[in-house]
C-alpha cells in the first residue's frame, strides 16, 4: 500500500539521484544472490531461471571482456537482441563497465542500424546469430566498421567476429578488470533513439537517475509486489519493454518473465497460464489479439493486475478483459523521453474507477496540465490543448535533452523552460483525469510501436519510379494503427499490385520489417500548405 507518496518519491531520489550512485550494484549487487531475478521462458514452455548471483558472476566476466576490447566509461555498446539470458548478461556488463547501452530492434533493416551505430559511435554490438545478416558488408554498413561484433550464441560467420560464450570463458567471476564502475545518477545509461514525422531520429540520453522513475511506476502504476508473477511482454528493443521488462524489475529485486520466443495468442495464453501470471502489462495489440483468438482461454489464467501502454486503449478492449481476465486493463501514458507519468495507477491508496476513455491522472513525482495552444497557461477542463510536464514540480522528471540537437530541445520546452510539451493534445476533466486527443507530430503508433512517418517515407522515395509519399496511420482494430502509404510516380509509370509489392518490401529491407504499408495508394499528387508542408489529415480522412 501507498501511505505516503511525497515520502517515498524522496526515499526513491535518496537511493537513485546521488554522486556515488553505481548501476551494477543498484540492479544487481543489492539483491540477495539466490533470488531470482528473471525466468526465461522458450516456446515449448520449457524455462530457466536467473538469479542475482549468477548474473553478477556472469556480467562481471563480460564487463572485463568489454574492457579487453578497450570499452571505456561512457562508450556505447549496442545489442541487437531478443529476450534471453544473454541479453540481460550483456546490459548487466555493459552497465558494470560504467559504459551506454544502445537498444537495436530486431525488426530494424540495416539502414536503421546502421545509423543508430555510427550515430552513438557504438564501439561494439552484440547481436543474435540470426541478426548477423544485418551487420555484413553493404551500402549502408561499412566493410570495415569501427564496431565488433560479438555474437550471442551459436557460432560466428566470420574470423572477426567474437563469441559471447568464449569472451565469458576468458575471464574469473571475480577479475578485476570487471569491477563495478561509478557513474553517478547523471551518469547516462541508456541511449535510445525517437523519431517523429520530420528529420533523422533523435539521441534521448537516459541517466542512472532515471530509476527512481522506473521504480516509482513499477510500485505507483502497476502494482508489483514481491508475491506476484510479473510479466511484461514488450519488447526490450523499445522504451516500454526495455524500462518496465528490464530495468524496472532489475531495480525493485522482482523476478520478471522473458519469452524467448515469438509472439501469438496461443503461445501468450499458454504462458499467463503454465506460470501463473499475475500481473502483466503489454501493448493494447497483445490483449487485442487474445480477444481475437477463437481458442478456449485457460481457466489457470488468474491476473490480479492488467495493464496497457503505447497507445489509447479502447472501452471493447476493458469491457473484455473484465468479463475475460477476470480484471479491466488499465490504460497508461508515458513517453520514450521520460517512461510513464500519466497513468490509471493499480496501487492501493491510488487505484480508483476509470472514466471511459481517460489515460489516468500524474504519477507521484509528476506534475502535469494541458496547455492552451496559443499561450503556455493550463487550459480549462474539457478544453482541448497540449499535453505538458511541469519541470519545475516533477522531482522524478530526468530529459534535459536530445544528444547533439539542441534545436529539437529547444522545441520541446517553452520559452521559459517551465513546460516540457508532450507534442501530444488532449484535455483533462473536472477531478483532474486526462483524456488523449491526438499526436500533433503526426507519429504513428501501430501495436505499440512508434513510427515517425519521414522514416518510411524516406524509404519510398528510393525507388526510381516514386517523386514523393506521405504516410499516415488509420485505425485498425488488431494493431491500433497501421499504415498507408501515398505515392506519387514519375511520368509514364502506373501503379500496379506489383509495384505496390515492391514498395512494401523495399520498406521491410531498408527500414524495418514492422513499418511496412498495409496499403499503397498511387495518387497524382499530395495535398500541401502554400509553403509546401504535406497535410496528412487530408489524407487520413480519406
Amino acid at each position: 500500500m501507498v501511505r505516503n507518496t511525497d515520502a517515498r518519491v524522496a526515499e526513491l531520489l535518496d537511493q537513485y539521484d546521488t554522486t556515488d550512485a553505481c548501476a551494477a550494484e543498484l540492479l544487481c549487487d543489492r539483491h540477495p544472490a539466490e533470488a531470482v531475478a528473471f525466468t526465461v521462458i522458450e516456446d515449448d514452455l520449457s524455462s530457466r531461471d536467473l538469479t542475482y548471483g549468477e548474473l553478477r558472476a556472469e556480467s562481471t566476466k563480460f564487463a572485463a571482456a568489454l574492457a579487453d576490447l578497450g570499452v571505456e566509461q561512457g562508450d556505447c555498446v549496442a545489442t541487437l537482441m531478443g529476450k534471453s539470458a544473454e541479453l540481460v548478461v550483456a546490459l548487466l556488463g555493459i552497465w558494470r563497465r560504467g559504459a551506454v547501452h544502445v537498444p537495436l530492434f530486431t525488426a530494424f533493416a540495416a539502414p536503421a542500424i546502421a545509423f543508430r551505430l555510427t550515430s552513438s559511435g557504438a564501439k561494439v554490438v552484440v547481436a543474435d546469430r540470426n541478426q548477423l545478416s544485418k551487420l555484413a558488408p553493404s551500402e549502408d554498413i561499412p566493410a570495415d566498421p569501427p564496431w565488433r561484433v560479438i555474437v550471442a550464441a551459436g557460432t560466428p560467420e566470420s574470423e572477426d567476429q567474437l563469441k559471447l560464450a568464449d569472451l565469458l570463458a576468458a575471464h574469473a567471476a571475480d577479475d578485476p578488470a570487471g569491477a563495478a564502475v561509478t557513474i553517478g545518477s547523471n551518469g547516462p545509461l541508456v541511449q535510445l533513439f525517437t523519431s517523429g514525422t520530420t528529420g533523422t531520429p533523435k539521441g534521448v540520453p537516459v541517466p542512472l537517475r532515471a530509476l527512481a522513475s522506473f521504480h516509482g511506476y513499477m510500485e505507483f502504476g502497476l502494482d508489483v509486489r514481491p508475491d506476484d508473477v510479473f510479466w511484461n511482454a514488450a519488447d526490450p528493443g523499445w522504451a516500454y519493454g526495455l524500462y518496465y521488462a528490464l530495468l524496472g524489475p532489475l531495480a525493485t529485486g522482482t523476478r520478471s518473465l522473458l519469452l524467448h520466443a515469438g509472439f501469438s495468442a496461443a503461445l501468450t495464453w499458454k504462458v499467463l497460464d503454465t506460470f501463473g501470471v499475475t500481473n502483466f502489462a503489454a501493448a493494447p495489440t497483445v490483449y487485442r489479439t487474445l480477444r481475437a483468438d477463437t481458442g478456449p482461454v485457460p481457466k489457470g489464467v488468474t491476473l490480479r493486475r492488467a495493464s496497457s501502454a503505447g497507445e489509447p486503449l479502447t472501452p471493447d478492449v476493458v469491457a473484455w478483459s473484465r468479463a475475460t481476465l477476470g480484471v479491466e486493463v488499465r490504460d497508461q501514458y508515458g513517453q520514450t523521453e521520460h517512461g510513464m507519468f500519466i497513468v490509471n495507477a493499480w496501487a492501493d491508496g491510488m487505484r480508483e474507477d476509470v472514466p471511459a476513455g481517460s489515460m489516468g491522472r500524474p504519477l507521484p513525482g509528476w506534475s502535469c496540465a494541458v496547455l492552451l495552444d496559443d499561450t503556455d497557461e493550463p487550459a480549462p477542463p474539457r478544453t482541448a490543448g497540449r499535453v505538458a510536464i511541469d519541470t519545475h514540480n516533477s522531482p522524478l522528471m530526468w530529459f534535459t535533452g536530445y544528444v547533439d540537437a539542441p534545436q529539437k530541445t529547444k522545441e520541446r520546452f517553452t520559452a521559459d523552460g517551465r513546460w516540457y510539451v508532450t507534442g501530444d493534445a488532449g484535455s483533462t476533466d473536472e477531478e483532474g483525469h486526462y483524456f488523449f486527443s491526438s499526436r500533433d507530430d503526426d507519429v504513428i503508433i501501430m501495436a505499440g510501436y512508434r513510427i515517425g512517418p519521414f522514416d518510411v517515407e524516406s524509404v519510398l522515395v528510393m525507388h526510381e519510379d516514386v517523386i514523393e509519399a506521405a504516410v499516415v496511420g488509420l485505425p485498425d482494430q488488431l494493431r491500433g494503427e497501421v499504415l498507408e502509404a501515398f505515392v506519387v510516380l514519375r511520368d509514364g509509370v502506373e501503379g500496379s499490385d506489383q509495384l505496390e509489392t515492391d514498395l512494401q518490401q523495399l520498406v521491410k529491407s531498408k527500414f524495418a520489417a514492422h513499418a511496412y504499408p498495409r496499403s499503397v495508394h498511387f495518387v497524382p499528387a499530395l495535398p500541401k500548405t502554400p509553403s509546401g508542408k504535406v497535410q496528412r489529415y487530408i489524407l487520413r480522412k480519406g
